[in-house]
């Protein structure tokens, strides 16, 4: 059915992606590396053309991939990405049909988001320096990554025109380039107010439109701010691992834990369906589980120790 070489295929669907799909040239750069990825196998262990491919073929594939120690997330999508490559094909009229329509990527055990607890948070964000404009930027930053729950990408992306601080609301830009406007609070509106009005025009060295500016007076680079989360983390005494979506975990759980409910945490995390944001309602049941198991535990020593001083009485 299919004439074209497969570089020609993998060139039109890159198109596609681009014209219909409106994906990041991050997330492109991932598709071209999963499908070289296959192409690759198909050649060298296969020996065949890729678009030959049939399922026991690919569960060899996959169990290769187990094999090399990939991790299952980065296993289910390179599944997703090949199989919308041959959903194209058999769409575009290259294939009579999808040989991988009915292949699901293995199964991932399920990893629950680490969170900080609310003191924890603070001490973070206490630890920023109020007396210095990057102290004064820092603060601003941890505040917004915790009550607007974005993520890195989100943050740096951020320009000073997407801020509202009248309305307290800032204008984001997520995956599959989708907009969105979320809500922040009093104190993440005061330090930003505070960051503006002091400490930006000191780091600004031009019209820069990003909000948050690095020492020259250019926009603050995602690795930066995983460099001052971490500091920050250690400064206030925490875990060296927190990092900056450790604070979207934070505020998705503890918006839950408050009664939130599932639909608008999904709209304020920006999260296309619900099955991402249920991951933290079975957080939020652990958590729950885990108090009650405390509260267990407290109430029978408690009934035990007062068992003990009535028969020490000799009132039992």
């Amino acid at each position: 059915m299919h004439t074209a070489p497969i570089q020609e295929l993998l060139e039109a669907y890159q198109r596609f992606l681009v014209a219909e799909r409106n994906l990041s040239p991050y997330t492109l750069r991932n598709y071209r590396t999963d499908l070289a990825d296959f192409v690759q196998f198909m050649a060298a262990a296969e020996k065949a053309d890729p678009l030959s491919i049939d399922r026991q073929a690919f569960r060899r594939y996959l169990a290769g991939l187990q094999a090399r120690g990939v991790a299952p997330a980065s296993i289910s999508r390179k599944v997703s990405t090949i199989k919308g490559f041959f959903r194209f094909l058999a769409q575009e009229g290259k294939l009579k049909a999808n040989p991988l329509a009915l292949v699901s990527p293995p199964k991932r055990p399920r990893r629950l988001p680490h969170i900080l607890r609310r003191e924890d948070l603070v001490a973070l964000i206490e630890a920023a320096d109020a007396t210095t404009p990057a102290g004064l930027r820092n603060r601003a930053i941890l505040e917004l990554m915790y009550a607007a729950g974005v993520r890195l990408s989100e943050i740096t992306g951020l320009n000073t025109g997407h801020l509202d601080l009248a309305e307290h609301t800032v204008r984001v830009r997520g995956k599959g380039n989708r907009e969105r406007v979320v809500l922040i609070g009093q104190p993440a509106a005061k330090a930003l107010a505070r960051y503006l009005a002091e400490a930006r025009p000191k780091l600004a060295a031009g019209p820069e439109p990003a909000l948050f500016l690095n020492r020259d007076g250019g926009r603050l680079s995602g690795r930066s701010i995983q460099k001052l989360v971490r500091q920050h983390a250690l400064k206030a005494g925490l875990d060296e691992r927190v990092h900056p979506h450790l604070l979207r975990h934070s505020f998705a759980t503890h918006l839950l834990d408050g009664g939130a409910e599932l639909r608008v945490v999904q709209e304020l995390l920006g999260h296309s369906t619900p099955v991402t944001t249920q991951i933290y309602t079975h957080v939020t049941e652990e958590r729950q589980r885990e108090t009650m198991e405390q509260a267990r535990k407290a109430l029978s020593k408690h009934m035990l120790e007062a068992l003990r001083k009535s028969r020490q009485d000799g009132s039992v």
